[in-house]
């Protein structure tokens, strides 16, 4: 196939430029130039490089330096086809070019380059991510990019417990011993070998993270057992005060009671009208803990679209409006600025260090929000290590907290999730499979540097913002049809892809389905059934829809320009049929994934902390006291993740963190309005005591 490069800009500011080469330097490298490449593929004889440059060249093409020499290409991976293609590709179309596909491959240009192979090969891991991108060395790789392997296969394992066994090790699925055991059974009655993809569904689906096992958990303390698990303490309070809450802890996002407020929406004549109605919130807060200690910019970024997501498809769909970030994680350690209360002490290498993680995880959860089009409002940062007599033996967050949360409103008619029927339609919204994200809901739960360093970089996904923003115009069309909306049901796909989310829809309405796996959307050819059914590919939705509403929301997502697929259907007996072809890749009664699997049962001996040494001042000095207190990053200005997010868009931010006319930030407080007409609103704040939780939690909750 004929192949067209036309040249493009610098691809980096020089800030982000001399950024790379700082952390080049120590490998004897320096990069003088990085520029795009747009390669064409499939291009009409008839267009001309200079019709294609048109649509393509935002600035004024890169010319190599004098100095220039080693030159490397960093690509979409090979085999895959990347999501800023699909978007260039639809709009070089609908500039009435016939161009088949078209790629952005970034050239970087090197005035100094080493000679050693393991020199070479860590230069190059650092300019890509191999989860998304490849490395090339010549444009005459480039054909390479339209090459796709042949799909890998279906895998079966025996359901014996040693064959379980060893495919928990192997495929990370954290399952403990009694889970294993569960499974043996139900295969044993249903007299087959497992398909890797139902052993990788089971244990995304019964992961920590998706099943919140130990808060589950029956417990014993000092040898009393305890009348309620950790779950239950904490639903308590909705339990004996359940006024003003509509929803909690069974939807993707509480909903609270609202006031009346003003909607401005299109009618059915297309003409836009203020709707006074009561405008209820849907509240979230997650962590996405693990990825952020992985890799802290994708780890961040997919925390704060995961939490958006789970606001937007709540109930029958609702809108975000506004977010917080949060982190703890333990001291920075700047080798050029050692602070006093920095004890050296070995440090994991599997994870990022905590300064790597502040200086990359804000930027990440911020571009999320700034990207989408959401503001961040509040926040907090936090530093914390107390090893009061061993460094073997005390606190520290070196696998950190990335809290995200935030608030949105539902319509009163939309707070609730209607039940699937027989017949209904299962969609899919949202951007194509991709191999990145596997079996991220395992990976979390296990304990740090349990699983392999490449298993646990593959865990973490990748963040769309834009596909989520078109997804969620989608589901604002949808909204505001009123009693129209052709939502029935809504989950966001997150932890485990399709092979969790897809099960929830239906098991949630108590129907199986019938799954048409070649119908996903699929931007990586290569993936088996289980990689295409279980990957976390950002940014996707589940829906299920009526029959007769599928026209509607067709129009909808097509004049959004936002993905789907319709993929199946809900049946009436609770059994879930997963099919490639004619390949059988899921077939399960729904109670073998949703059934009572082993509970977990935890023994713990209550331990009282013991006072530590008293503060000793004699030896400091009034001004070094105040200097220590106000450059300990708790204490000190949070600006610096502030300023990197949009604080207003929306229109509808009243109290950001900014305060007075020389805009300082110390608000206690965020709050929203309601609509751009009335008085109410919104506050939401977050604190946190971890200095004190360490001696008493009661007292630090």
């Amino acid at each position: 196939m004929p192949i067209r490069s036309i040249p493009g800009a610098a691809a980096l500011s020089r800030f982000r430029l001399d950024a790379l080469n700082q952390r080049l330097a120590p490998l004897a490298a320096r990069i003088v130039a990085v520029s795009e490449t747009f390669v064409a593929f499939g291009v009409a004889p008839e267009i001309s490089d200079a019709q294609l440059a048109e649509v393509l060249q935002w600035g004024a093409p890169v010319e190599a330096p004098a100095s220039a020499g080693v030159v490397r290409y960093v690509a979409p991976r090979l085999g895959t086809r990347s999501p800023w293609s699909s978007k260039a590709t639809d709009i070089l179309h609908r500039c009435g070019l016939a161009v088949e596909r078209v790629e952005r491959v970034l050239c970087y240009q090197f005035a100094q380059w080493p000679e050693q192979p393991a020199q070479i090969e860590q230069i190059e891991a650092l300019l890509h991510d191999p989860m998304t991108q490849s490395v090339l060395r010549d444009p005459a790789e480039f054909a390479d990019l339209h090459r796709h392997p042949a799909a890998a296969p279906l895998v079966y394992v025996a359901t014996d417990l040693p064959a379980l066994t060893e495919a928990n090790q192997r495929l990370g699925l954290a399952l403990s011993e009694d889970e294993l055991e569960y499974l043996a059974a139900r295969y044993a009655q249903l007299g087959r070998a497992a398909s890797d993809a139902e052993l990788m569904m089971f244990a995304q689906a019964n992961s920590e993270h998706c099943r919140h096992k130990v808060f589950n958990a029956s417990w014993t303390i000092d040898g009393i057992d305890q009348s309620s698990s950790l779950f239950g303490h904490i639903k308590h309070t909705h339990a004996s005060t359940p006024q003003g809450t509509l929803v909690a802890y069974k939807d993707n996002a509480a909903v609270l009671a609202g006031h009346v407020g003003q909607r401005f929406l299109a009618d059915a004549q297309g003409r836009y009208r203020a709707t006074t109605e009561p405008v209820h919130l849907a509240i979230k807060v997650e962590t996405h803990n693990h990825p952020t200690a992985i890799a802290p910019h994708a780890g961040a970024a997919t925390g704060a679209g995961g939490e958006i997501r789970d606001e937007g498809a709540t109930g029958r769909g609702a809108r975000p409006k506004a977010g917080l970030t949060g982190f703890t994680v333990s001291h920075l350690r700047f080798a050029d600025a050692p602070q006093p209360w920095e004890q050296p002490r070995p440090l994991p290498q599997h994870l990022a260090s905590a300064r790597r993680i502040m200086v990359e995880g804000p930027i990440g959860a911020a571009a999320f929000n700034n990207e989408f089009g959401r503001p961040a409002l509040g926040g907090y940062f936090r530093t914390f290590e107390h090893f009061p007599e061993r460094l073997d033996q005390g606190y520290a967050y070196d696998k950190p907290i990335m809290i995200a949360g935030g608030l949105g409103s539902v319509r009163a008619a939309d707070v609730e999730k209607c039940l699937l029927r027989e017949g209904d339609i299962v969609i899919v919204l949202g951007g194509p499979a991709m191999l990145i994200g596997l079996g991220g809901g395992a990976a979390s739960s296990q304990a740090s540097g349990i699983g392999s360093a490449a298993r646990d970089f593959a865990s973490v996904q990748r963040d769309n913002p834009e596909m989520e923003r078109r997804c969620q115009e989608v589901i604002d069309r949808c909204i505001a049809l009123g009693e129209a909306n052709p939502i029935v049901s809504i989950h966001d796909v997150g932890a485990g892809g399709l092979s969790n989310a897809i099960p929830e829809l239906l098991h949630d309405s108590g129907v199986g389905g019938c799954i048409d796996l070649g119908a996903v959307l699929n931007d990586d050819p290569g993936m088996s059934p289980m990689q295409i059914w279980c990957n976390e590919a950002q940014e996707r939705y589940v829906l299920g829809l009526r029959p007769q509403s599928l026209p509607r929301f067709i129009e909808l997502a097509e004049r959004e320009r936002c993905l789907y697929a319709a993929v199946g259907t809900a049946t009436a007996v609770e059994h879930l049929s997963v099919r490639l072809g004619d390949t059988k890749v899921i077939d399960l009664p729904m109670d073998v994934l949703f059934g009572k699997a082993p509970k977990m049962h935890r023994q713990a001996i209550g331990h009282q902390p013991q006072a530590g040494v008293a503060l000793n001042l004699a030896t400091i000095e009034p001004l070094d006291a105040l200097l220590r207190v106000l450059r300990f990053p708790a204490v000190a200005s949070k600006q610096f993740l502030i300023t990197i997010g949009d604080r207003t868009v929306g229109g509808l931010s009243h109290r950001d963190q900014m305060v007075g006319p020389w805009q300082t930030p110390v608000a206690d407080v965020a709050v929203t309005l309601a609509d751009f007409e009335g008085y109410s609103g919104e506050a939401m704040s977050m604190g946190e005591r971890t200095p004190l939780a360490v001696l008493d939690a009661r007292a630090a909750a």
